[in-house]
């Protein structure tokens, strides 16, 4: 089968590890040896209830996204209506919120549409060899196509997405891509130097970006007016406003949400232990139907879940050089707990084939990141991240959101024209205050308190992805010098 066949073929399950080999055992467990919905048909209802809660994170989390976002009347920054593109125009700043863990080495272009009520159409330019991916998301948050340079090359494409139901012809000269949902997430990244030229030319492309409904196909065409709800909490991150929710009104939504976008066949065992919780897809979900056991399951299901969830931190990946690394992402199978923690601290995750991101917290003796300290992350002569697309250290805060500096840098990486030692190697200097002008191209400014490190690695190659390379120990030192 060819690569365009593998890549559109419905749903997420047909596409893992597309062009490379299988990760090996040390840097992923498995999605379908990591369920963590016990297969106990007769267990307790709060483990009930919080297995209910950790499988409905991701939907939840999604559809509180995408009213964040397309919240507006015309495309604005971040933001876009329903089928527009949201074109962010620059890296976000530290004032950004709208998902956690945000890059700053592409600009964004994101648009959520309903194929439910018709299919899309999306056109993409010439890119002229410059690196992009337009990952497409499941309302659940499954990578289930990635139309891009590593997958289609960089040439004028025309994709026609529709939802699960969907059956009909295909237009002329456009793929076929079927989502296992009715919302969809596109959420495009185009890589960008940062450079005024550079931004100038990835502008130009993202004018290009089109959405339209299939029924507006080869009309001329104007988006319908959008009504801004005035109850929907703008300011608020979505982490927070999910995390706070009541009990009552998750589940309530979780329900609601799984009508238009079905769990997978595969998700029979956890859909039914939410049914003998009174949480059925499409019907109205009523505690008070309930025993009181139950009820008071279902309250206490939030707090118990949101710690198991960033809980699992600690464990979702291989420890490597105190690194967190995992190939564990975009398409999770049976692994809910592991797709929940990601939508809580890396919503958008791509396929390992895409990027892989290594996270640490702690340094190399296992001490917690802090300002308070200088960091040292040494790469030998040549051992650089291996990678087809590129790479980047990107800095973060207690809340995975950028960190207000300086000098408005928010990742290091070989665009700052990194100065190597007289050996060959490469420091980055990882620190609250500035290691003098001469090293500032090597600089990654720290907050004064504790910090999140994540290494971004775009189009790994397999030294990468099977774990034959791993990424350097951050170093606590004095000095920071070599």
């Amino acid at each position: 089968m060819d690569v365009s066949r593998r890549i559109f073929a419905a749903g997420a399950a047909t596409i893992p590890f597309i062009g490379m080999s299988r990760p090996s055992a040390w840097a992923q467990s498995t999605a379908q040896d990591a369920p963590i919905i016990s297969n106990t048909v007769a267990a307790d209802p709060l483990t009930l209830a919080t297995d209910a809660y950790i499988y409905g994170y991701p939907l939840v989390t999604m559809e509180m996204t995408r009213r964040v976002l397309t919240n507006v009347a015309v495309p604005e920054g971040k933001n876009a209506p329903m089928g527009q593109f949201a074109n962010l125009r620059e890296y976000p700043d530290a004032k950004f919120r709208a998902v956690t863990a945000p890059n700053a080495d592409t600009l964004y272009s994101s648009a959520f549409i309903d194929v439910g009520a018709e299919p899309h159409i999306l056109s993409l330019p010439e890119e002229d060899g410059r690196y992009y991916l337009m990952p497409m998301l499941s309302a659940w948050t499954n990578v289930f196509a990635v139309p891009g340079k590593r997958t289609t090359g960089t040439g004028p494409q025309i994709y026609f997405i529709v939802g699960p139901g969907w059956s009909g012809s295909v237009p002329s000269g456009a793929k076929l891509i079927q989502a296992p949902t009715n919302l969809v997430w596109i959420l495009g990244r185009t890589y960008c130097t940062g450079t005024p030229e550079d931004y100038r030319a990835v502008h130009a492309l993202q004018d290009q970006y089109r959405l339209v409904p299939a029924s507006a196909a080869g009309k001329p065409y104007t988006p319908p007016p959008t009504r801004v709800d005035p109850s929907v909490d703008t300011k608020t991150a979505v982490r927070e406003q999910v995390n706070r929710m009541d009990a009552t009104t998750y589940f309530k939504l979780l329900a609601a949400l799984m009508k238009n976008n079905p769990p997978a066949l595969a998700d029979g065992v956890p859909v039914a232990k939410m049914a003998s919780l009174g949480v059925v897809p499409g019907q109205p979900f009523n505690p008070a139907n309930q025993s009181l056991a139950i009820q008071e399951a279902i309250e206490r299901a939030p707090r118990e879940a949101i710690t198991r969830i960033m809980g699992h931190l600690k464990t979702a990946g291989a420890d490597v050089n105190g690194w967190t690394f995992t190939t564990n992402g975009g398409d999770y199978g049976k692994d809910y707990l592991q797709r929940a923690l990601v939508t809580a601290v890396g919503l958008g995750c791509n396929l390992p084939q895409d990027a892989v991101y290594p996270l640490t917290t702690v340094d190399a003796a296992g001490r917690r990141l802090s300002g308070a300290s200088k960091y040292v992350m040494r790469f030998p002569a040549g051992e650089l991240p291996p990678v087809d697309g590129f790479w980047s250290l990107t800095m973060y805060d207690a809340d995975y959101f950028f960190v207000e500096n300086p000098l408005n840098r928010y990742t290091v990486s070989p665009r700052d024209d990194l100065k190597a030692n007289p050996d060959g190697s490469i420091d980055l200097l990882i620190q609250h205050g500035s290691p003098g002008a001469e090293r500032e191209s090597n600089w990654l400014p720290a907050p004064a308190g504790p910090f999140i490190l994540m290494l971004r690695t775009y189009w790994p190659q397999d030294a990468l992805l099977s774990g034959s390379w791993a990424p350097p120990p951050v170093n606590r030192s004095s000095s920071a010098m070599p």
